[in-house]
């Protein structure tokens, strides 16, 4: 590996997991101090434990994303661990599925209070810090949902087309403070979150009768280069954000999706 993170702070929401569990080993292998930040603690504190294993830096915190007061429990922890905070990626999400008509309001409100309202107060939390140093990055999870029509998706699309619209309006506000906000809007990357969803789907009758495993195989036929993506795929995109690579971008959206898009 080659340090592009050595000595810096990272935050990781959802770090339990999926492709925060990718990126939090990710960020120890170039050098990162990772706080691994999750709502199952016990998930938070297995990723930890093995990057420190691997011989990384990182340690777990419980958090609840649409909490003001965890997420700022959570910064502190992360000033009182390792003195400072460098990097937060906004990853923690949840299952969100339904379409216009059927949805029921609770489920609105509960995926736009974690991915959208969440990800807002993880922002909140860390830009005193970011502010008072001049520099800093934050990485918010977007999707390639919120930038194209996914059948079946409505309260998860509308709230990642919400992180898209807030990364590059706070991009704005906070770029002559040295602080730099950009989105990664991957495709479908089989993490335990996507699966969940198509296993909700299929629940609901928005499968067109497939099963799980099938609906991932039509998905899978969709993607020019052949396959869906690899938590690894995104992890190292928000390590090129995270690093000195990136330090002249701000306030963009980084589609990772196998070319889905372009088609």
């Amino acid at each position: 590996m080659t340090g592009r993170l050595d000595g810096r702070v990272a935050i990781i929401t959802g770090g339990g997991s999926g492709l925060g569990e990718a990126s939090s080993k990710r960020f120890a292998e170039e050098g990162a101090n990772v706080l691994v930040a999750d709502m199952n603690e016990d998930g938070a504190k297995r990723v930890a434990s093995e990057i420190e294993i691997a011989g990384g830096t990182a340690s777990a915190v419980h958090v609840d994303v649409t909490s003001r007061a965890s997420n700022e429990a959570m910064a502190s922890a992360a000033l009182e661990r390792y003195g400072t905070i460098d990097t937060i990626y906004c990853n923690a999400g949840i299952v969100g599925v339904g379409n216009a008509m059927d949805l029921e309001e609770d489920d609105w409100d509960l995926v736009n209070d974690v991915m959208l309202k969440g990800v807002w107060l993880s922002m909140r939390a860390v830009l005193p810090t970011m502010v008072d140093k001049g520099k800093g990055s934050i990485i918010n999870q977007a999707s390639i949902g919120g930038v194209i029509g996914v059948a079946g998706i409505f309260p998860y699309a509308a709230a990642k087309a919400g992180v898209i619209g807030m990364t590059r309006q706070a991009a704005v506000d906070f770029a002559d403070k040295g602080v730099r906000i950009n989105c990664i809007c991957p495709g479908t990357v089989p993490t335990p979150l996507v699966i969940g969803t198509y296993e909700q789907r299929a629940g609901i009758g928005m499968s067109g009768g497939r099963t799980v495993e099938e609906a991932l195989e039509v998905t899978r036929s969709k993607y020019p280069l052949g396959d869906m993506g690899e938590p690894l795929d995104i992890a190292n995109m928000a390590l090129f954000l995270a690093s000195d690579e990136s330090k002249w971008i701000t306030g963009q959206s980084f589609i990772v999706d196998g070319g889905y898009t372009a088609v």
